[in-house]
């Protein structure tokens, strides 16, 4: 699909926090970064549409050895072959890894360049990143990312707040707004992305999409088949109000594939139609996540990005368990 909201030109007057994301505001992310646990998909809470559970992997467990079964030792874990040979009833131990590859694909194209209200769906983007990033790297878990808008950034995955450090320097590169408007479409768009986020995310990853999600289609299909066969997979769906509900009737500037023209949203079929783009867009999106069993998080322009983070994926508390009397 072709968005037909597009940012106009932004001049550098026009730079400031709700345009372009700093390396200092990233950064300052880290203090929040205790509040989210990438194992856990919260339920769906938010008013919004759009959001589903996803079930993570976790960590793997590599396998240890075999012990003597003891009471209290998960049946789940029985050594049968061993409990065969011996007689004696065996369980296996098991020790988690002690990281796991985070990748994020992160798309960045002139449409991400676009809010009504709030921030540009870019910023939005740079701070979703960020924030699960220190998250990741918090958790000792190695950091990697694709970014592309039209062009594309790999990162290879790397532990530490080196890591993140890296990913925040490329995201405020490619976030910058006078950059990401002017950039060109590459060839294969957003399915030409995902081949490439292959290579980048080792089979046992954990990979993060963030964008519009603009230009699904049946090869984009079968690339998230794949990384969801190998991987597990969140998306973060990024929207500004406008693609959610029609605006008021009226006519409005706007600039579409490079050219600019009036959007006459006063005949009620033209706000029909309208609406009906952007709701098939949206239930497609929801429709391809829920398929491949990819858990997806729709985030808004105009709402408390770290919030909304936080609680998706806010660490579950254990039951405690009540004593006997």
């Amino acid at each position: 699909m072709n968005h037909p909201l597009r940012a106009s030109r932004t001049p550098d007057a026009a730079i400031n926090a709700a345009t372009w994301a700093s390396a200092p505001e990233l950064i300052a992310l880290q203090r929040h970064a205790e509040a989210i646990a990438l194992h856990c998909a919260g339920p769906a809470r938010a008013q919004r549409g759009g959001e589903h559970l996803s079930r993570f992997r976790g960590r793997g467990m590599d396998y240890q050895e075999s012990r003597a079964y003891s009471d209290g030792d998960d049946v789940r874990s029985m050594d049968w072959r061993i409990t065969a040979r011996t007689g004696v009833a065996h369980t296996k131990v098991y020790q988690e890894e002690r990281e796991r590859p985070v990748v994020f694909g992160v798309g960045l194209e002139p449409g991400m360049f676009f809010a009504s209200r709030g921030v540009l769906k870019s910023v939005v983007a740079a701070r979703a990143t960020a924030l699960l990033a220190w998250a990741a790297a918090g958790q000792g878990d190695r950091v990697g990312a694709l970014l592309f808008n039209g062009d594309h950034c790999d990162l290879a995955p790397r532990g530490g707040r080196h890591g993140v450090l890296q990913l925040i320097q490329q995201l405020v590169a490619h976030s910058d707004p006078r950059r990401g408007i002017a950039a060109v479409p590459g060839d294969g768009g957003l399915g030409a992305a995902l081949v490439r986020l292959r290579r980048v995310a080792r089979p046992g990853s954990l990979v993060v999409l963030i964008g519009d999600f603009y230009g699904l289609d049946e090869f984009c299909d079968r690339q998230l088949q794949w990384l969801r066969q190998h991987n597990d997979v969140v998306a973060l769906q990024i929207v500004d109000p406008l693609e959610v509900e029609a605006p008021q009737a009226a006519r409005y500037g706007v600039l579409a594939a490079g050219r600019s023209g009036i959007l006459d949203l006063r005949p009620a079929a033209t706000r029909r139609a309208y609406q009906a783009y952007f709701d098939a867009h949206h239930a497609q999106v929801a429709a391809t996540m829920r398929r491949h069993a990819i858990g997806l998080l729709r985030l808004t322009t105009d709402a408390d990005t770290v919030a909304a983070l936080r609680l998706h994926f806010a660490a579950r508390r254990r039951p405690e368990r009540r004593l006997a009397a």
